[in-house]
């Protein structure tokens, strides 16, 4: 999970943008990324805004509370290797509301059973959503606990053809311009980025219904020349982000919970 930086065709100019946090971003230039070694972030905090709305939020039942620690099966990657089912579903409990998944593994095999192992194994819990970019992509994906970011540097799949499209709500993993490199973070896609699947972005699930309302809420008044630095959330885990960007909303707990009503259609 080399935390290289993604990078953005952009097209007005022919040429490409590399970094999650591009100098100057736009929407549609960057897709999510991977970082290289940067010195620490400045911290900075900002007020919230709120943002816009669309497809579910799954009615909260008891929420479950996070685990305290990390499940150390995730320490070993390499025997994280079970296979997902054709169709599965997972909820997400954050910080600004609830909302379920559904993940169709004939749109990426490879992805799908990567996210499975993942969300079985709690990786998920506690992370935050270190990087929202209105009108264009929410990005999360690094744990939050230091030796697990480290057990998963290297752990990267190979890349995959693209069958939906990267439509508003859908979920693919973030990679670099490099072959090969997607890992564990993954972002949601706040608008249709068709753009990113002739760069290989390939989607394998979907956020349900009205889950986008909560999506849409995401904090996201920090911006790209002032959010955090990928390699210094590898490194130092989630009080990294709780000191310099406290408003960040992050994921309590991300759970199976069985197949769907229906499969989800690209």
């Amino acid at each position: 999970m080399k935390q290289l930086k993604l990078f953005f065709a952009a097209v007005a100019v022919g040429a490409l943008i590399f970094g999650c946090k591009a100098k100057e971003p736009t929407a549609e230039t960057q897709p999510p990324e991977k970082p290289k070694a940067e010195g620490p972030a400045t911290l900075k905090t900002e007020s919230p805004a709120p943002a816009p709305a669309q497809p579910e939020a799954t009615a909260s039942a008891p929420a479950e509370a996070p685990r305290k620690g990390y499940d150390r099966a995730l320490l070993r990657p390499a025997l994280l290797k079970d296979k997902a089912p054709e169709i599965f579903q997972v909820k997400f409990v954050t910080t600004r509301g609830d909302f379920t998944v559904t993940v169709n593994r004939a749109w990426a095999p490879l992805g799908a059973d990567r996210f499975y192992n993942l969300v079985k194994h709690h990786f998920y819990d506690n992370a935050s959503f270190f990087r929202v970019v209105p009108g264009f992509v929410v990005q999360f994906g690094i744990s939050a606990y230091p030796p697990v970011s480290a057990a998963w540097d290297n752990a990267n799949i190979q890349d995959e053809p693209v069958i939906p499209s990267n439509k508003r709500g859908y979920l693919t993993y973030a990679k670099t311009s490099m072959p090969n490199t997607r890992s564990t973070q993954i972002f949601i896609n706040l608008k249709d980025n068709a753009s990113l699947d002739r760069q290989g972005f390939s989607p394998f699930g979907v956020v349900d219904g009205k889950g986008m309302n909560v999506v849409d809420m995401l904090y996201d008044q920090y911006s790209e020349t002032s959010g955090p630095e990928q390699d210094q959330i590898s490194k130092l885990g989630k009080a990294y982000l709780d000191q310099g960007w406290p408003k960040l909303d992050s994921i309590k707990t991300a759970r199976l919970v069985g197949p769907p009503a229906g499969a989800a259609k690209p």
